[in-house]
């Protein structure tokens, strides 16, 4: 049976202020979905992207894709989940803004009695994002050394913890100095202000000339250059984010100039397309984090009622670490 919950909706594309609380009517989930009552849901850079129209969507529409929370009700055909599990998810249709949601059941997976729904809030989409650049996208050696954007982010302290862990050296960039430290401390081998220092250059002198083979970049617009400059020949620059605008109007020639380089524009649905990929991935975080080789750090947290405000905060770089949501 349907129920009546809260939710952020988006009836014009625009700026904070078109968040909206509404009241809406869910219904009964479908076939193949479930319903999950949410105790924390995670803030993502590519709700922005929704928010404003980069990523076009049929208005009206509800915001995010990334929560935590309690099965409280089985669609037909569902068989790993029941009501009452301890749920989360990290990639679904736009609607996560809110107090329940109806979710695909192959892309919701049970969390270990030792995962915090805020943690599991604020790790999903970013812990798998991490899990398939490192794991899949290109499988990490041990003694590698990589170059990874917006270290003191959500995804990079993950990214930073997880390279440490598999005894790999994660040349970080940052904006701050306070960001260097907290990406150091959660394991980046060294450490880039791009706002003092030149990134091609320092990371010349970081690997004695020989640069990297592999760039993983968040960032987009603003680094795609300074990225493709710090690959050795025949080196894989991996776009996976657009958070200073999308890249385009690209060269392939500029490709060819620096060293026959390759360029990836992965996503995680292509990488975990699968309820049991799916889980696996979550597996091997979730390991992580029981071990303690990786600590989630929640630097914000809002209502769900102040979701603007978030979203000012994490469009205006204010924010450390991860964000969510709480009800």
């Amino acid at each position: 049976m349907s129920i009546q919950i809260k939710a952020i909706r988006v009836s014009q594309h625009g700026g904070p202020e078109v968040l909206e609380m509404q009241d809406v009517t869910l219904p009964a989930p479908q076939d193949d979905e479930v319903t999950i009552r949410h105790k924390a849901i995670g803030l993502n850079f590519i709700d922005i992207y929704f928010r404003t129209g980069l990523y076009a969507r049929p208005l009206p529409h509800g915001l995010g894709s990334e929560a935590a929370g309690v099965v409280e009700a089985v669609g037909a055909g569902v068989s790993h989940l029941k009501v009452g599990d301890r749920v989360a998810y990290g990639q679904s249709p736009l609607g996560a803004y809110a107090e329940a949601h109806n979710v695909p059941a192959a892309q919701v997976v049970k969390l270990p009695d030792g995962i915090e729904f805020e943690q599991a809030a604020a790790m999903m989409l970013k812990g798998l994002t991490v899990q398939y650049l490192f794991r899949q996208c290109y499988r990490l050696d041990k003694g590698e050394t990589i170059l990874f954007h917006a270290a003191a982010g959500g995804v990079g302290l993950i990214a930073c913890q997880w390279a440490r862990a598999l005894g790999v050296k994660l040349i970080g960039t940052v904006s701050s100095p306070e960001k260097a430290a907290l990406a150091r401390e959660n394991g980046a081998w060294e450490v880039i202000d791009y706002t003092r220092e030149d990134v091609v250059a320092r990371v010349g002198e970081l690997t004695d000339g020989a640069r990297l083979p592999v760039v993983y970049d968040g960032v987009g617009k603003d680094t795609w250059l300074v990225s493709l400059d710090c690959l050795q020949p025949r080196g894989l620059m991996v776009s996976f984010g657009n958070a200073s605008g999308a890249v385009d109007g690209v060269n392939l020639g500029i490709l060819a100039a620096k060293g026959s380089l390759y360029v990836t524009r992965p996503t995680l649905g292509s990488y975990v397309p699968t309820q049991e990929t799916m889980q696996a991935a979550a597996d091997e975080l979730f390991g992580h984090v029981l071990d303690g080789s990786i600590r989630l750090h929640i630097g914000q947290r809002f209502a769900l009622a102040d979701a603007g405000k978030a979203h000012e905060a994490l469009a205006g770089r204010q924010t450390v670490g991860a964000t969510v949501l709480t009800l």
